[in-house]
């Protein structure tokens, strides 16, 4: 297992971006801005018109006059940011124009959702890659490549140590946990971020082996889900009728970090077994950190492969990175030929809430 090396320095941060004469997309202290456009694209603080790439609260944020977002998103920024916002809709790959920008959206593979954003203006193709993976995993539309110019792409997991096990691996390591102990008559209490993750983990598990409970901030997101197609496992909350403390020691329990030291997770008794699922979790001593017995290897983001794929794909020649491993991505990329720049940012990343600087 790779070691912990949080407490290494980091190498500096690449100089901010510098924007050229008709860039579609440029760095405003509101957020990342279309000139042409005269819009922004996830912007963290509040703008009169946002296209908004996924639902994570680092990326949709309240207090914007106008938004744009994928079809499948909505259900998920109105139970957030309020049944009332002005929300416009798109289906994958159908464009709109304004004020001669060419917007369309397309597949990110990271939550239910998800949107790369294409811009088309002047000749250009620009993509800003909001949050991707590039594995698919049966909750959401598969992430895929669209060719552009410039990509702006994420790098929360941008080293080569990282390299997620592949869907089958992951959910046989889960399965073969939650055997073991129900078979032991211990509770498995499996923590993972409540939007995105957690509908990941119950689509992905062998709902056979048991019941499956889930806390309150997952259940409403697991009817969003529901609600757009997706299969999900038939789940129960700790209120419900029959759910007893027989019930329980066979039960798997779905629940946000957050609720982990809280008096909700005494009801499963001192004999549980907890885990957490996080790609933070390929990072020795990250478990020991967050004091679980179990740490699985899962991320809603792509791994250091699935990023130079992704990338690739693209064709583009010029790269604009955000968030994350950011100044060893740039220096990677522009050792390989592309013109290569940052972009700073100010997105968190429900992963970058696990990470261990955030654990110790």
């Amino acid at each position: 297992m790779p070691t912990d090396t949080s407490s290494e320095p980091a190498p500096p941060l690449p100089a901010r971006a510098a924007s050229r004469p008709g860039d579609l997309v440029v760095a405003r202290p509101e957020g990342l801005y279309c000139p042409p456009g005269d819009f922004y694209i996830d912007p963290w603080r509040p703008v009169d018109r946002a296209v908004i790439t996924h639902g994570h609260s680092d990326h949709a944020r309240w207090g914007h006059n106008h938004y744009l977002a994928h079809e499948q998103g909505e259900g998920i920024l109105r139970a957030r940011l309020g049944a009332d916002i002005t929300l416009q809709t798109l289906p994958y790959g159908q464009a709109i124009e304004h004020h001669g920008v060419r917007i369309s959206l397309h597949p990110a593979g990271h939550v239910l959702g998800s949107a790369q954003v294409r811009l088309e203006h002047g000749g250009q193709v620009w993509v800003a890659s909001g949050d991707y993976k590039t594995e698919p995993d049966g909750t959401c539309t598969p992430f895929e490549p669209v060719r552009c110019d410039c990509f702006i792409t994420e790098s929360t997991f941008g080293l080569p140590i990282y390299r997620w096990p592949t869907q089958p691996e992951l959910f046989a390591q889960i399965d073969d946990w939650w055997r073991r102990n129900a078979q032991e008559g211990r509770a498995s209490v499996l923590l993972g971020y409540a939007f995105g993750k957690a509908q990941r983990m119950l689509h992905g598990v062998d709902a056979s082996i048991g019941p499956i409970v889930v806390h309150g901030a997952v259940e409403p997101l697991n009817a969003v889900y529901r609600a757009a197609g997706v299969a999900l496992p038939p789940t129960l909350r700790v209120t419900d009728p029959g759910v007893d403390a027989t019930m329980l020691r066979r039960a798997l329990v779905v629940a946000p970090p957050s609720a982990q030291g809280t008096p909700w997770m005494r009801r499963f008794g001192a004999n549980a077994s907890d885990a957490f699922a996080s790609g933070w979790m390929l990072l020795r001593g990250t478990r020991r950190r967050r004091g679980v017995d179990r740490g699985f290897v899962m991320s809603d983001h792509a791994d250091w492969p699935g990023l130079h794929k992704a990338i690739a794909a693209t064709g583009a020649e010029r790269v604009m990175v955000t968030h994350g491993s950011v100044a060893i991505m740039v220096r990677w990329l522009r050792e390989n030929g592309l013109d290569a720049q940052a972009f700073a940012t100010e997105y968190g990343d429900e992963d970058l809430a696990d990470a261990p600087e955030a654990a110790a």
